[in-house]
């Protein structure tokens, strides 16, 4: 049955469907960023308020600034913006459409529909989810990176931004101009103090054309943390043989785990829903939460896609079936995260790990290793080597880091145990694979990345055990270096 506002009464029993009028829903959240996370995270929350007769003036209006995103308009719009949401516990099945969004915006170069749209007033949270590089973050400083190119135009010509971050700007520009309160702006990428980072690069961003917007955004706008979990794989040609078999023709279904977690700091200068009445947590202190699943979970991906990868395993499920794989997260969340990671209201980090550890084990969720191992240049920086500086500073354990760190250079060489090509996945890949080959004679030069690795290179005891662990790697192989590792 193709899904559709007409068809909904006509889905095959057992598929929960929305229960609200959606033609009396009003839009109150521009979302920028419509894939899958944000689909099976932020327009759940939604979608179970609405379905409880709450936060019907909040519905959702997708948008996006890449060209890329028109593909995901035309699949949503065809289907009057309904999703078929399909949980994938360890045993179990089961599925459900979500209504909560009602549009999707035009993506046109120079954003004027997106601008327009997020300039009048019913629109009172701006929400991204745009990918933990996407932020114009300096990796070495962790500042605001003015001299990037797409930075440098929107400078040049608010009017007409490339960046979803112009674009929020020549909006809130326009709202000052009428004498209209900001909206809120609200990241749900996972970067811990993801509200801070938004408010940075924004505020940055609109100072190089405007200081006194600059001074008003900054004064006026909020930029909540948060901290969101869920598991939601990218949809490929399983996953839409997956819904058809349930009987619904969407052209855009999500499968997702069966957890999920929102935790918010409640800083809503024009309102907000009740998402807390759906399940979400609203927390003074959101950073521990943050904290805690960045390094347990976040980095915990990266130490076991980068290996799964170079032996050629496919899934995340695969690398936790994976003996050595398996062993090296394990050791390494609980001698060397853990003692780094403080306890949150009703989880301890040893128990968060067991948990993660089952959460990456379900084998219904096809989330691949090449999907995780993505943008590792964002990734390592942001996730595992924070972990190393607060190792290093304590004096606590680091070698399995320094391993994890010795196995993504040699995956970014490009080739995997057996020969085969890894093919380039990462912004900055053709920079890596040079360097990541010049490495395999002089170890050194990958951490002379001074963007990546900044005063790293300078620490002796990391510097010692990741030119051992790579020349190791080398030599004898993946499987060795974590056999001997997980010996030690």
């Amino acid at each position: 049955m193709r899904l559709s506002n007409e068809t909904l009464g006509l889905l095959p029993d057992g598929i929960s469907v929305p229960t609200y009028n959606r033609a009396r829903l009003t839009a109150g959240i521009v979302h920028i960023g419509l894939g899958n996370f944000h689909r099976a995270h932020q327009g759940w929350y939604l979608h179970r308020l609405m379905q409880d007769d709450k936060a019907q003036d909040w519905a959702i209006v997708g948008a996006g600034v890449r060209a890329a995103d028109a593909k995901m308009r035309d699949k949503l719009l065809a289907q009057d913006c309904l999703t078929t949401l399909i949980e994938l516990a360890p045993e179990s099945v089961s599925a459900e459409v979500i209504g909560s969004m009602i549009d999707f915006l035009p993506v046109e170069e120079g954003n004027g529909p997106l601008i327009r749209r997020m300039a009048e007033t019913d629109i009172r949270i701006v929400s991204l989810t745009v990918t933990e590089g996407g932020y114009y973050i300096d990796p070495a400083t962790k500042g605001f990176d003015a001299d990037h190119p797409d930075i440098r135009h929107d400078a040049e010509n608010p009017g007409t931004p490339l960046t979803a971050f112009g674009a929020m700007i020549e909006a809130l520009r326009l709202r000052r101009a009428a004498d209209q309160g900001p909206f809120t702006c609200q990241s749900c990428d996972n970067l811990q103090g993801n509200g801070d980072i938004l408010r940075q690069t924004i505020v940055s961003l609109a100072r190089l054309s405007d200081p006194a917007l600059a001074d008003w955004i900054n004064a006026n706008a909020t930029f909540p943390n948060s901290m969101v979990d869920s598991i939601a794989p990218a949809t490929g040609p399983a996953e839409l043989a997956l819904v058809r078999e349930l009987g619904i023709a969407d052209d855009a279904p999500v499968t997702h785990e069966n957890f999920r977690q929102w935790v918010i700091e409640d800083a809503f200068c024009a309102g907000r829903p009740p998402w807390d009445q759906a399940g979400a947590t609203f927390a003074d202190d959101v950073h521990a939460y943050e904290a805690m699943k960045i390094r347990i979970l976040n980095a915990g991906h990266q130490v076991i896609a980068n290996p799964g990868e170079l032996l050629g395993t496919e899934t995340i499920s695969g690398c936790m079936e994976h003996p050595l794989i398996a062993a090296l997260f394990d050791k390494v969340e609980k001698t060397e995260i853990v003692p780094h990671v403080a306890p949150v209201p009703g989880m301890e980090p040893s128990d968060y790990v067991e948990l993660i550890a089952r959460r990456f084990a379900n084998p219904r969720i096809v989330d691949t290793v090449r999907r995780v191992a993505f943008d590792g240049s964002s990734r390592h920086t942001g996730f595992l080597h924070p972990i190393i500086r607060d190792g290093l500073a304590s004096g606590a354990p680091i070698a399995g880091l320094a391993l994890v760190e010795a196995i993504w250079a040699r995956m970014c060489e490009g080739t995997r145990e057996d020969g085969s090509t890894i093919e380039p996945n990462d912004p900055m890949w053709a920079d890596l694979n040079t360097v990541a080959k010049a490495a395999r004679t002089r170890p050194l030069a990958w951490l002379e990345q001074e963007h990546l690795y900044g005063d790293l290179a300078a620490a002796p005891r990391f510097v010692d055990a990741f030119e051992v662990w790579l020349r190791i790697i080398w030599q004898d192989g993946t499987d060795a270096a974590l056999e001997q590792y997980i010996r030690q």
